[in-house]
């Protein structure tokens, strides 16, 4: 057993920064490469694609990047954990065995499949056993939106990834996995944490939640001291480099930019969580409250005294569906009177819409440079501001009246306030609206899969 494992997260989200998992590579040891690249709506997208494509469903950016990373990872025993495989697992996971047979390193390449997430086929029979999926916001019944659903995959946990890597696996490719999971796999496999060691699975599954997020915790979105934060052009990833009892330090490579420290730290705890004494994942339920920082140097941070719950009996499920259509419109008013001439011309075309009979479930808008981000408590806008944006959107779900409001915005540059600008991204387009429903299903409806692909 190691001492330490040091596990680098890479990417953040689906579109982070591409050379941010080659930098982790080759900066310095690590043990694993965390990569996740799944959210809520990005499942939809996969479907969409998988839909229009039987090959296609998954991150095909993951694909290139295995192509640059992959001999370096084999060569320094690094293991690549990523939820890239979307909605199309065995697809991903073909295409990156091509890469290492293109690279001549196939035989050095062992990928093992996680599936078993993903239930958009089993739906009807789901509902038909009385397993309503209520959405957890509004408690009613999946079947009030049932023929508009496009996606729906449980969260797995840690278990299935940690069963890929008993079997050999250098490379993980999951569907619809917790971020967490990510990283608490590779420390289970690595320590032999027993399954219900609850304090040592809360403090895994906080390990991982600080470094989900990529560089959110070494210095980018950070608000404390930002202007302050060096070099954030060459900002450094994470890393957690844990102990076996439970203890582990955040940091990231020497050289780089951007900061570890206990406050970029702090901030990122506090990103999408809940009740803190109720951190629920299908692994077990971390309190947050528990949660010991000190400095450890310069860019470290330790994390200690972490404590956990036994988990629940139910896993969440993300559910995407179909709920009308969007379009979104801008134009900007420069000074003198920049906001008020936005204001009227909001009047104007809200009139002209009305004149026109067209219905929407929504109209929004917001006067950006005056009080968008902040609403009332942005106060009084100030009657010097040199400009101001109208972003004006419609929602609804007769598609035809969406398209008509989009041909209402371009005509108030010539019969709207003075001083218009800022329409050079031309007519609006309208765009599908995907709703999120989120829900629990019990665990022992989900049997996740776990095979390694073979060359």
């Amino acid at each position: 057993m190691k001492e330490k494992v040091r596990i680098a997260a890479g990417q953040g989200f689906w579109g982070d920064l591409p050379d941010a998992p080659v930098r982790q590579v080759r900066g310095g040891p690590i043990d694993y490469l965390m990569l996740d690249y799944l959210a809520e709506v990005t499942m939809s997208i996969m479907q969409k694609q998988k839909a229009r494509d039987p090959h296609a469903g998954y991150a095909r950016d993951f694909v290139s990047l295995m192509k640059e990373i992959l001999p370096i990872c084999v060569e320094r025993d690094i293991k690549v954990v990523a939820n890239a495989g979307g909605v199309n697992v065995p697809g991903c996971a073909a295409a990156v065995r091509d890469v290492a047979v293109e690279l001549g390193i196939e035989k050095k390449v062992r990928i093992g499949m996680v599936v078993g997430d993903d239930i958009l086929d089993r739906i009807d029979e789901l509902l038909a056993a009385g397993i309503e999926l209520c959405n957890l916001d509004t408690a009613e019944p999946l079947a009030v939106v049932r023929n508009r659903i496009q996606s729906a995959n449980a969260y797995l946990g840690a278990a299935p990834i940690v069963e890929a890597l008993a079997l050999g696996a250098n490379v993980v490719i999951t569907g619809r996995a917790t971020d967490t999971g990510l990283t608490l796999g590779p420390l289970i496999h690595e320590f032999g944490w027993a399954a219900d060691d609850w304090d040592r699975l809360a403090a895994g599954t906080i390990a991982g939640h600080i470094i989900e997020c990529g560089a959110q915790c070494s210095g980018g979105n950070c608000q404390y001291d930002w202007e302050n934060i060096p070099d954030l052009a060459n900002v450094g990833f994470p890393i957690a480099e844990a102990s076996s009892d439970g203890t582990f330090i955040i940091t990231k490579h020497e050289g780089t930019g951007g900061c570890v420290n206990i406050p970029s730290v702090k901030e990122q705890l506090l990103y999408e969580m809940g009740d803190p004494h109720e951190y629920i994942t299908p692994d077990c339920v971390a309190d947050f409250t528990t949660i010991h920082l000190a400095d450890n140097g310069p860019d470290r941070v330790r994390v200690f005294g972490i404590k956990g719950r036994p988990a629940t009996d139910s896993l969440k499920v993300s559910i995407s569906y179909s709920s009308g259509f969007k379009a979104v419109g801008t134009l900007v008013y420069s000074w003198p009177d920049a906001y008020k001439k936005a204001k009227v011309a909001d009047r104007v075309l809200r009139e002209r819409l009305d004149r026109l009979g067209l219905k929407f479930d929504q109209v929004l808008t917001e006067f950006v440079g005056a009080n968008a981000a902040h609403g009332h408590l942005a106060g009084d806008p100030s009657p010097d501001l040199a400009e101001v944006q109208l972003r004006i959107a419609v929602r609804g779900n007769d598609r035809a009246a969406i398209e008509r409001f989009t041909k209402e915005i371009a005509p108030l540059i010539l019969t709207g306030p003075p001083a218009v600008t800022g329409f050079a991204g031309g007519r609006p387009k309208v765009e599908e609206i995907v709703a999120y429903w989120p829900a629990l299903i019990p665990k022992s409806e989900i049997k996740p899969q776990v095979k390694l692909l073979a060359n």
